[in-house]
């Protein structure tokens, strides 16, 4: 099988972009987008090896980035040129497989999906130049130099152009070979070069609205939004296995899924202690977390992992509600979260641990009668973003899991009877959950959906 490379361009100087790094360093949800970019590429099992193009002034930042986060599969890190052309014609040169597939890639597309780069991988079985865009929504005018429309495109053959573009190495490298040859040639991608000198025909995998390039201030408000609503799927590969031996502690462990999360891991070997209100254990009060994680490191000498499913839900008009009822709910689901945090840190500093907190679909929207419950639950994942960054250099991991509707009691309590075909079994999200806290994934929301 050809092998395939990845070609992430990320010598931009952010000219259109007002701060003080290139834009590729702007850090959202706990990672730079260079980081986020490379994580995409890293952890999609089609892609061999990648080879990062950067501006030379970032060298040192981009080699700690390599360093710091483990990468296995960057293998060249080189010099950009002065323009995108320049710096795409340096990494296909450093390729000697004229029969390999490449993908090239800009670094501040941080949302580019598996599909995506799947597609492209498979299609160049079929084709020697692959491009990905997403038809437009918008009518395409096109103007003369007076802004008068001299011509109105069928929209149904008009789409806009993303990355990656993927190429069979030896076609690519001709196309640019040939450009070389012309000055003052106007280039606005590779797949460019593959249409004006007719070398292939270009085959479009379908992109997403998603997957967009951050070019000036306002996408980093998009972009922003985009990590807050744009869930992670459940890590695969990971054997439950692992947990043999780890120290364990879950908070709200009396019923649902942190009780069937402690059952779970004590199967598979894992030293599990749970507490609820039921053991006396209120996660409200800091004195009483900080009580029972003391309890559990002066026996055990260490603490891996650390989660918390602890919360309530409480329905109604906030004007009717009673604001010792309002408080007590986001002392729970809120304030508690904190307080479970930071009272487990010093511990899990000692371990390189992890920390697993519970969010809600509602996080996404404000909904009416749940306002409390929904806007406790966004900032959870505000505080799981925030506080991936924070924890980096403890080599801490923290997460958030967002579960469809699970049949538990506190479900059933508050909506009564359910279809049990619509609803997730806890049991699945406490496997889930395990998963996570044993994978490498921080500052991230799981998104647990029923299967179909």
């Amino acid at each position: 099988m050809e092998k395939v490379y990845s070609i992430i361009l990320a010598s931009g100087k952010g000219e259109r972009f007002d701060y003080y790094k290139p834009k590729q360093f702007i850090k959202i949800a706990g990672k730079t987008l260079l980081e986020h970019t490379l994580d995409a590429f890293e952890n999609n099992s089609a892609i061999d090896e990648i080879i990062l193009v950067i501006n030379p002034l970032c060298k040192d930042l981009t080699e700690n980035i390599i360093i710091n986060n483990h990468y296995k599969k960057v293998k060249k890190i080189l010099n950009g040129g002065e323009t995108r052309k320049e710096s795409s014609f340096i990494g296909i040169n450093s390729i000697d497989d004229n029969d390999a597939k490449v993908l090239i890639h800009d670094a501040v597309r941080p949302f580019v999906s598996d599909r995506i780069i799947n597609e492209c991988v498979e299609a160049l079985d079929r084709f020697a130049a692959v491009d990905v865009a997403i038809k437009s929504a918008d009518t395409v005018i096109q103007i003369n130099d007076e802004h008068i429309i001299n011509n109105i495109p069928q929209r149904n053959y008009m789409m806009r152009g993303q990355t990656p573009q993927a190429f069979k190495v030896g076609l690519i490298k001709k196309a640019h070979e040939l450009s070389q040859k012309e000055e003052n040639f106007e280039f606005t991608d590779d797949c460019g070069l593959i249409v004006k000198y007719n070398l292939a025909d270009v085959y479009v995998v379908n992109g997403e609205e998603t997957n967009i390039k951050i070019t000036y201030p306002e996408d980093i408000f998009l972009a922003d939004k985009l990590f807050q609503i744009n869930s992670h799927k459940v890590p695969e590969n990971i054997a439950l296995t692992e947990l043999k031996d780890k120290v364990l502690v879950v908070f709200g462990a009396s019923s649902g899924i942190g009780k069937d999360i402690c059952k779970i891991a004590a199967d598979y070997k894992a030293i599990t202690y749970g507490f609820s209100r039921k053991n006396n254990v209120n996660i409200a009060n800091y004195e009483d977390v900080q009580r029972v994680l003391k309890e559990v490191y002066e026996k055990e000498k260490k603490i891996d992992y650390v989660i918390n499913t602890a919360g309530i839900l409480n329905i109604g008009k906030l004007e009717e509600r009673d604001i010792e009822d309002i408080t007590n709910e986001i002392n729970v689901n809120y304030t508690g979260a904190i307080k479970v945090i930071k009272a487990s840190l010093e511990y899990l500093k000692k371990s390189s641990g992890s920390l697993l907190l519970f969010t809600s679909s509602s996080y996404t929207r404000g909904r009416a009668l749940y306002s409390t419950y929904s806007s406790s639950k966004a900032a959870v994942v505000n505080m799981v973003q925030a506080l991936a960054e924070e924890f980096k250099s403890d080599n801490i991991n923290i997460n958030a899991i967002n579960p469809e509707r699970t049949a538990t009691e506190m479900r059933y309590k508050n909506f009564g009877k359910e279809p049990e075909d619509t609803l997730l079994s806890s049991e699945q999200v406490a496997v889930d959950s395990l998963k996570t806290i044993l994978s490498d994934l921080t500052g991230q929301v799981i998104d647990i959906r029923k299967p179909k």
